[in-house]
Formats: C-alpha cells, sequence, structure tokens
C-alpha cells in the first residue's frame, strides 16, 4: 500500500475577532497556508484557548479549492455575543425503523449522486427535491409522511434524548405540505445543543422562504431573529446556513430584518465578507451591501472587480459612527 496524503491547506480564515488581533492568534496557530493539515485540531484548539480574551476556539476544515482544504479558526471572545441553546432532551420518543430505513437510503442515495457530480437539488416546492432521479425518488416519500405523522415528527424533534433522531424529524418536518404548521418546531430545533439537528433545521427553513418568496400569497412568515444571532456562533455551519437563509429573508430588502442585521451582526458580516475564500465570503458581502442600501448590481460590480474593502468600508464606518454619538 501506498503512503497515506495529507490533505494540504489552500487558506485559512478567521471568525469571531472583533478584540483580539488575527496576528495573536496566527501566532499560537502555527500554520500557514501549503502546510498540512494538523493531526490533532484538539491540541491547537487548547492552545488557542488559553490566550487571553478566548473563551472557545473552534478548527473546521472544508473542501475543496484545487484538491486543497480551506481551514476555518472560529474564536468567541470573553463577553462577547453568544448564541444560547436550550437544553438537551432527555424524553424517550424516536422515529419509526421505517422511516429511518428510508432516510439511510436517501444518505447513500445523495452519496451516490455526488460522485456522479449530480448535486443539484429545487427548493421552490418549499423543500428539497434532488436532480438526480433515485434521490429524488426517495425525497417525494417524505410530504406524505409528514403529513401523516407530524406529532410524532414534532414530538421527537423537541423530546427525543437520540440526536440522529432529532436531526432527521427536523429534515423531513420540513417536507409537510402546510409549511406554516412546522416553523415553529423547526425554529426550536434551530436552538438545538447538537451542531447536526440546528443545520437540518436551518436547511428546512431556508427552502420554506424560498418558498416564501415565490409565492408570498401563502403568508408563510419567518422570523429572522435566529438565524441572525447565529451569525455571532463559533460553529462554522450555523453561520454559512444562516448565511444562506438570510440571502433568502433579505431578497426583498425587508427594512426590519436589515436594521436587525445592522445592529447584531454587522461586525460578524463585514468579517466574514472578506474571507479569502470566495464562495464562503459572497453570502456576507451581499448582505453587507444590502445593509448599505447599494444596489445589487452594484454590489457585484464591487465583488467583480475586487474591491470589497471599499464597500464594506462605505458600510461598516457610517454603522460605527452612529454608535459613537
Amino acid at each position: 500500500m501506498g503512503a497515506v496524503t495529507v490533505p494540504r491547506i489552500a487558506s485559512i480564515d478567521y471568525y469571531g475577532l472583533h478584540k483580539i488581533p488575527e496576528t495573536r492568534i496566527q501566532k499560537v496557530l502555527g500554520l500557514k497556508a501549503g502546510d498540512s493539515f494538523p493531526p490533532s485540531k484538539g491540541e491547537i484548539e487548547d492552545r488557542i484557548e488559553d490566550i487571553p480574551g478566548v473563551l472557545t476556539a473552534r478548527l473546521e476544515a472544508v473542501c475543496c479549492e484545487q484538491g486543497r482544504g480551506i481551514l476555518f479558526v472560529g474564536i468567541e471572545e470573553k463577553g462577547g455575543n453568544h448564541f444560547q441553546y436550550h437544553s438537551p432532551p432527555a424524553g424517550a420518543a424516536v422515529l419509526d425503523p421505517e422511516i429511518l430505513a428510508i432516510y439511510h437510503d436517501l444518505v447513500q442515495a445523495v452519496q451516490v449522486a455526488v460522485r456522479r457530480g449530480s448535486t443539484r437539488e429545487d427548493l421552490t416546492q418549499g423543500h428539497s427535491l434532488m436532480a438526480d432521479p433515485d434521490a429524488r425518488a426517495i425525497q417525494e416519500q417524505f410530504p406524505v409522511y409528514a403529513k401523516e405523522h407530524i406529532t410524532a415528527l414534532r414530538g421527537v424533534v423537541r423530546n427525543s434524548a437520540d440526536e440522529e433522531h432529532r436531526a432527521i424529524a427536523a429534515t423531513i418536518l420540513g417536507y409537510a405540505p402546510d409549511k406554516t404548521t412546522v416553523i415553529d418546531d423547526l425554529e426550536y430545533a434551530m436552538q438545538d445543543p447538537v451542531q447536526g439537528v440546528r443545520a437540518s433545521a436551518m436547511s428546512a427553513l431556508n427552502a420554506i422562504a424560498v418558498l416564501a418568496r415565490l409565492q408570498p400569497d401563502l403568508g408563510i412568515k419567518i422570523h429572522p431573529t435566529w438565524f441572525i444571532e447565529m451569525l455571532n456562533s463559533v460553529v462554522l455551519t450555523d453561520r454559512t446556513r444562516s448565511l444562506d437563509a438570510l440571502v433568502t429573508l433579505t431578497d426583498s430588502r425587508d427594512a426590519n430584518t436589515l436594521a436587525q442585521l445592522r445592529e447584531r451582526a454587522l461586525p460578524s458580516l463585514a468579517e466574514m465578507a472578506q474571507w479569502k475564500s470566495l464562495p464562503h465570503a459572497l453570502p456576507a458581502f451581499l448582505l453587507v451591501g444590502r445593509i448599505g442600501n447599494v444596489a445589487e448590481e452594484q454590489i457585484y460590480a464591487s465583488w467583480t472587480s475586487g474591491d470589497r474593502a471599499g464597500m464594506i468600508l462605505r458600510v461598516v464606518s457610517p454603522a460605527r459612527a452612529k454608535k459613537k454619538k
């Protein structure tokens, strides 16, 4: 057997640094682009958490840029914004073995689809339907199941001690034919202490937000508050999935949502909008531009010209001046 190839770092991006200089974290991190990923991220996280002012550190690797991974270094500073989760449920509610088996079939079908390069999905019906026919055929069973077992699914999301069951239940709840009946349950699941449950709930709500935008007559209302608060989370997927949903929720430039974003998350958005990883930076950059009432075409013009810093500064500077008054 040949030697195992250790993946290398394409770029390093940071988030959560509002008081502590990035150079201080870099020194302790001891890594740069081109280096191999560390064998033990826990050891590095512990060293970073010894830095004065750091409450929590989190390293996450994301694939891929030209065969190399992106390293994200998240920091929660002492005294900074903290996203509060609810207590872990301790109930005995579980999913039926039948739906568990169907969901696991979907996971396998999606893995095959990814290997085939068939990863497109349609969210226009308010839930995910993949272009891959095998995965889609499984997903198309979920609306009927969600309608017939909605009470049981709610019970699992709110009361099951099994985190995998809670995550699957949140996904399937998103397929309920009447989306208005499950928004409260999914918003509750967004505050789950387990990352995977939160991610499932956010994905489901993002799809519902797409439907709400396309068909406003349905009267679907998704509150942006939890998504906005998650922009200050130390967990990367909390941030990235919230960004996706907020891009959808601000498509109409709702003034209240943009004001809340400015008040609660503008520094975090400005930081993420400058990430080296462009696919991850773009959603935050769009939101910064919308907060600043910059026309959509101007936002993209600044992006394509490489003038990210200029547009961000034009939005952030007035906000800082206003806070000092």
